[in-house]
């Protein structure tokens, strides 16, 4: 818990913040203090990562004073290199240089890794610290960044920035948005033994279980504004979603299609034979949502991009789509507008007399925009003005735009909030009453529900299936875990 005995390490009040006509911020109060967790929870486009690139002096803002560390920042100017030292963050989108090594990466966050035998120095530093985090991780200082699969890159992310034990302040953006239940586990519970070393740290998680098994404070965001500030021992879930503005969550569990057998007896639109002993094969028919499931790493993503490709569909007029979890890498187009990121996928659809139709493609960004509630004023601005949420929305928006029978989904709830969640839900049930097939890699096993069968994959196989009430945590854990 904190120590009031000494003065909060960051502290923010009345800041705002505006990008044009849009106030991102509207005289916000913020602080965190030594030793103390503080879970900064709001639906995409809150205003909470604007609230954190100031006080990583990445934005300055119009109004408002800054404490941090004991110097005063005012409106328009950043915080001194001394007092951004002492802040540590975690991005949801990793900002690793993929072509050099784990060690290599180190270097450029801690400049101080110079000289002869540098690397060497770096390499120690970085295996120590993902031993520290995560321990049994299996990543080697020399592995090329880029080799590694989203989750192991989000690992080195994470212990690259606590290997720096100068910090007072450590910001994690979704941390655990590529990682499964183990290594979120492995990194809550390193966040509370740093707490309890004094490290102040702000959480920012739309995984609310972790909020509130990790947080000492929630610190609830909307429309730029802090809402609600509360110790998390006196905050109940219900009261956290509501505050957020999406009222009261859905607690039961996801209401599975109980199909007739000759309904499961329609003939596959995705069928992949297993090819090793003690695998299964997959097999997917329409209007079914089948989930994969297993610890990070152990072969779903890769099988889904072998479906991508073509291998494993029944009938090669089904058209794909693909919903990418790491979107910087394998789904947005950086320099487009959210209407062109959007509509790519639903060209052929478009057409009038063999050209684009621009009215017809800005009339389909439009109505998906309203539907799925993308915040943007306009579909025409370039879509890394977006949050991180929004720009996932925006992918969503593409594959249930289009004329793809089986939409495929790579663990695609990264950094999308809990409102948004549901909605998203409730489209894919509606979407797969209607005759389409949906494949879903979800690390989070609360996901699983909404599907009627799901995979477990162990060492880059189905290993087990499960329906109805047979999806569930334990079974799911002892089938990823089994021998």
């Amino acid at each position: 818990m904190a120590d009031q005995s000494f003065a909060p390490v960051v502290e923010l009040k009345q800041v705002r913040l505006s990008f044009g006509t849009v106030k991102a911020l509207q005289g916000v109060d913020f602080h965190v203090s030594p030793g103390e967790v503080v879970g900064l929870v709001g639906h995409n486009g809150a205003g909470k990562s604007t609230l954190m690139n100031i006080l990583a002096g990445n934005l300055r803002f119009d109004e408002g004073r800054y404490l941090i560390a004991g110097e005063t920042v005012r409106p328009g100017a950043m915080p001194s290199p001394a007092g951004l030292a002492v802040i540590g963050s975690v991005s949801q989108e990793t900002v690793l240089a993929p072509n050099l090594t784990v060690a290599e990466n180190a270097r450029i966050l801690h400049r101080d890794l110079v000289g002869r035998g540098w690397r060497q120095r770096a390499a120690r530093l970085m295996q120590a610290s993902l031993d520290d985090v995560f321990p049994g991780h299996d990543i080697d200082a020399g592995d090329l960044v880029g080799d590694l699969p989203i989750a192991k890159r989000q690992m080195v992310e994470i212990a690259r920035a606590f290997a720096n034990r100068a910090i007072a302040l450590m910001i994690l953006d979704e941390p655990t948005s590529s990682l499964d239940g183990e290594t979120s586990e492995q990194l809550l519970a390193y966040v509370r033994r740093r707490r309890n070393d004094g490290l102040a740290l702000v959480l920012i998680s739309h995984r609310l279980g972790e909020i509130f098994s990790v947080g000492d404070r929630a610190v609830i965001m909307r429309d730029g504004l802090v809402v609600l500030d509360k110790p998390m021992k006196s905050l109940s879930r219900d009261e956290m979603v509501t505050a957020m503005g999406h009222g009261a969550p859905a607690t039961a569990r996801a209401s599975r299609r109980l199909r007739a057998p000759a309904e499961a007896a329609r003939e596959a639109c995705i069928s992949v034979p297993a090819r090793q002993p003690g695998a299964l094969d997959v097999v997917v028919r329409p209007g079914e949502v089948v989930g994969l499931a297993g610890l990070a790493g152990h072969g779903q993503s890769q099988f889904l991009r072998t479906l991508v490709s073509g291998r494993g569909v029944a009938n090669r007029r089904d058209q794909v789509a693909f919903v990418a979890g790491d979107r910087r890498t394998d789904g947005i187009f950086s320099l487009w507008s959210i209407r062109h990121n959007l509509t790519i996928r639903a060209m052929d659809m478009l057409e009038t007399f063999g050209f684009l139709n621009p009215a017809r493609e800005r009339r389909l960004a439009r109505d998906w925009r309203d539907r799925i509630e993308i915040r943007a004023e306009t579909v025409d601005v370039q879509i890394v003005t977006l949050s991180g949420g929004n720009q996932q929305k925006v992918l969503f928006a593409r594959a249930l735009g289009s004329d793809a029978s089986i939409i495929l989904m790579d663990d695609p709830m990264r950094g999308v909030d809990i409102g948004t969640k549901q909605e998203v839900y409730r489209l894919i049930q509606a979407e797969a009453d209607g005759g389409r097939s949906f494949v879903w890699y979800s690390t989070e096993i609360d996901e699983l529900a909404y599907c009627d069968r799901v995979y477990v994959f162990r060492q880059g196989m189905a290993v087990r299936e499960f329906c109805g009430d047979e999806i569930n945590e334990n079974n799911i854990v002892g089938a990823s875990f089994a021998s």
